[in-house]
């Protein structure tokens, strides 16, 4: 090899090998740059991850992929105090590590100043990309919820002190038989439907309908819950490996943005509060990514369909003038202030809390919330009011935000009250015969029809009677009681001692359809739900009974050989059967009779409240959690 002379230095053989030396490091420390700095401009990070990481090491960054929009809400996802890092990661989980590249085998052969400093540049850059990829990776699978903090934070275990079982052995052996009507339900589902999202149980076939945007297996997720607390665990762990396996959240459809959240998202929440197991968070926390463009509108006010795919969002095309559904942007804000606290990302709660603001800001007539309301200008479109069906659980997660946020929320608290007096005073009525009910609003004119939807009613105003005014307590558990007595004569004044879709006061009518198209019931949920709310607050035996005879006129009416079946006419003494098994049927009419048949402990009001698709989540109790981290890093130090 021939050298070039370099001025100033001598050609002696000891100034020639200072100047190979120099030359020959140079060029070694550039060709290691250039290859070392070329790995980390690949297009794929997780190349990168494989060279520098072990198997067990390596996890996908799990951004959203429903739009650009997830992708940015969910990078600004701040990072989370150190005290909150590295819970210990769930079964079947590994924690989420930045990884470290090691470079001492090359800085051993590397020297002179500037070689030094090239290589200062790289590990710079190099360090800063595997950063961000950690940051993406840590921020997917935040470690800010610890789990076993939230347990001792619940004032009794979430099973009971006996999973629940009585000490009467009839209310025992009723809860058994519900047990056996889930098992029969979930049977058939898995040997027919398996999957798919509801059974249809006269065809012995699986049914997907067009409310999920292409999700699958809502039965299986609206069942997690209801399989655990019941202790059917060969059919939760089935449920548990399909989640793990086969619910794959790239769909690219059309999705209700309500019925996807409380049947899914909720799903995933109770099943991850109730086991601990990371799949279930991780899987809740990035479906409520992608529901999140439904809320890019001028007011805020999110849309209710939404592609989960693309992440574009419309109106529902039957909706007032393309307006959003009280009911629908009102039943977001219990699940979305969870997935808050399990991501340790504020944006889910900011979502709910700007419908809110919008909310107190405009004017209400008669202090009453209409059931339409436009996206686009904030204004109410019709002034159509609803405790049932288009406003129903709206009120609902007033009180329970309230309850939910162990009694802090001041502003649900007095949003609720004020609705509830604006109830009252407008719709709240008493029929010839005595029957207090809740008619509908059309714009002052009032329609003196109550829908079952509507019965939900006498056990949300139970629950909220202990924090009314003092002077007002015992008046709204009478209210929630009479509520609650006219919905089971909707039942018993039937044939089939199953309550219709709706019924009405007036034409000489009392609790009865006068319609033959309000005249089916499809296992709805909502009386059983005021029954065992009923009974928890007021352990009057009526209820249990009541329950009672619901089981037995499902057993008579609705079973089939191969699972349960709405009915076409409740008046009818033949069944017709409309060859659905409802998700809702597993998740809430089966888990409130079984509750209504269980100790107070099972799932106590103290610990939990319930979505309105029946979903158990926890009260959160953020002085105890506060104190819980408070103490373990005193003792850490």
């Amino acid at each position: 090899m021939v050298f070039r002379k370099l001025p100033g230095v001598s050609a002696s053989g000891m100034g020639l090998r200072l100047s190979q030396k120099f030359v020959f490091l140079l060029f070694l420390s550039g060709l290691v740059t250039l290859c070392f700095g070329a790995l980390f401009f690949l297009p794929d990070s997780v190349r990168l991850k494989r060279i520098f990481l072990s198997k067990t090491e390596v996890q996908p960054v799990t951004v959203g992929s429903g739009s650009e929009n997830d992708v940015r809400e969910h990078l600004k996802r701040p990072k989370e105090p150190e005290h909150t890092r590295g819970m210990t990661p769930g079964k079947g989980e590994t924690k989420s590590r930045k990884p470290s590249v090691s470079n001492e085998a090359t800085e051993e052969r590397l020297a002179g100043g500037k070689a030094q400093e090239d290589l200062t540049l790289s590990r710079s850059k190099a360090d800063s990309l595997m950063e961000r990829v950690s940051d993406a990776d840590h921020d997917a699978n935040s470690d800010t919820f610890n789990f076993k903090k939230f347990q001792g934070c619940l004032l009794k275990p979430a099973l009971g002190r006996d999973s629940g079982s009585t000490a009467d052995p009839k209310t025992n052996d009723r809860r058994e038989k519900v047990k056996e009507m889930m098992k029969f339900a979930w049977d058939n589902y898995k040997q027919y439907a398996w999957g798919k999202n509801e059974l249809r149980p006269l065809t012995k076939n699986g049914h997907l309908g067009n409310m999920f945007g292409g999700l699958r297996g809502a039965s299986i997720v609206d069942s997690l819950d209801t399989l655990y607390i019941m202790g059917l665990m060969d059919e939760y762990n089935d449920a548990k490996e399909w989640v793990q396996t086969s619910l794959d959240l790239n769909s690219n459809g059309e999705a209700s943005l309500f019925e996807v959240n409380i049947r899914y998202v909720g799903g995933l929440l109770s099943a991850y509060y109730l086991t601990g197991e990371e799949l279930f968070r991780n899987k809740a926390v990035e479906l409520g990514e992608k529901l999140l463009p439904a809320f890019n509108t001028p007011t805020g006010i999110p849309r209710g369909v939404i592609n989960l795919g693309s992440g574009t969002s419309w109106s529902w095309g039957w909706a007032s003038a393309g307006s959003s559904i009280l009911a629908e942007f009102g039943t977001l804000h219990l699940e979305f202030v969870h997935l808050t606290e399990l991501s340790n990302n504020p944006v889910f709660k900011e979502k709910v809390m700007s419908i809110r603001k919008l909310l107190n800001k405009i004017e209400k007539p008669h202090g009453l919330y209409p059931n339409f309301l436009s996206p686009v200008s904030g204004n109410w479109v019709q002034h159509h009011v609803s405790i049932g069906g288009l406003g129903d659980s709206f009120y609902e997660y007033l009180i329970k935000s309230y309850l939910m946020s162990d009694k802090t929320d001041e502003e649900a608290k007095k949003m609720y009250y004020s609705a509830l007096e604006a109830i009252e005073a407008n719709l709240v009525q008493k029929s010839p015969g005595g029957l207090t009910y809740m008619a509908e609003w059309r714009g002052g004119i009032l329609d003196h029809k109550m829908g079952h939807l509507a019965c939900f009613s006498g056990g949300m105003i139970g629950i909220g009677a202990d924090d009314g005014a003092t002077e007002k307590r015992q008046h709204y558990l009478d209210l929630a009681a009479e509520i609650t007595h006219t919905c089971h004569e909707s039942y018993t004044r039937s044939t089939t001692r199953l309550g219709p879709e709706a019924f009405r006061f007036d034409s000489g009518a009392e609790a009865t359809a006068t319609r033959l198209s309000d005249r089916y019931y499809i296992l709805r949920p909502e009386v059983i739900e005021s029954y065992m709310y009923m009974w928890r607050l007021t352990h009057d035996p009526k209820y249990r009974d009541w329950g009672w005879e619901a089981v037995e006129a499902l057993e008579q009416h609705c079973r089939v050989e191969s699972g349960f079946s709405g009915i076409r006419d409740v008046y009818a003494l033949t069944a017709s059967h409309d060859n659905m098994q409802q998700s809702f049927f597993l998740s809430e009419t089966l888990k409130y009779l079984y509750l209504l048949f269980s100790d107070d402990d099972l799932l106590s009001l103290e610990d939990w409240v319930f979505n309105t698709e029946a979903h158990p989540l926890p009260i959160i109790r953020k002085s105890c959690l506060q104190d819980e981290a408070t103490e373990e890093k005193t003792v850490s130090e």
